[in-house]
């Protein structure tokens, strides 16, 4: 993204607002599928909150997601953490490193309460494949991001990243949704 962003919704389109959100998303997959967690990271607000809420099976969608209940709530400090640890090769969970494709699609963008937040809707699927021994796994997800304008580019501000599944079929969450 080497082109000048705009700072503020204002009198940008919708269609301008999807084509931002998409790009950002776009380059924001690959650089997790190839393992480019420290130019991702750079992609991320300095007041970034990455949710992935608990799930439940339950009656009403409504019910399927306690208050307060989460798989991961972290912070930029939290998810530099994390990234420290995938570099150290001390990851188990990650070792050897997960063989991932994410696939984002179905996206609903719209401008945010603020006027430099574009509120980005999508679904994922990440094919997850660790090693050689076992078939890989489908995760699919809905997240609800918060994109941020800013001059430097745009920044993801927030994600929520509601997994379909109540119960994991996945071994762990040692990747980023």
């Amino acid at each position: 993204m080497s082109q000048a962003f705009p700072t503020s919704t204002d009198g940008i389109t919708r269609l301008e607002l999807t084509l931002i959100a998409q790009e950002f998303l776009a380059i924001e997959a690959k650089l997790l599928d190839e393992r480019r967690f420290r130019d991702w990271y750079e992609l991320l607000d300095n007041d970034i909150v990455y949710h992935v809420p608990l799930r439940q099976a339950r009656l009403k969608l409504q019910d399927e997601i306690p208050p307060g209940a989460y798989r991961l709530l972290d912070t930029k400090k939290h998810i530099e953490t994390r990234i420290k640890r995938l570099e150290s090769g001390a990851a188990w969970a990650e070792t050897p490193p997960s063989r991932t494709l994410r696939m984002v699609g179905s996206l609903i963008a719209e401008k945010g309460e603020r006027s430099d937040v574009i509120v980005a809707e999508s679904a994922m699927l990440m094919f997850r494949q660790r090693g050689h021994d076992r078939p890989g796994d489908v995760i699919p997800v809905r997240r609800r991001d918060q994109l941020r304008l800013t001059s430097a580019g745009v920044r993801l501000l927030r994600r929520d990243a509601l997994i379909t599944e109540a119960v994991l079929t996945t071994p762990n969450l040692g990747v980023f949704l």
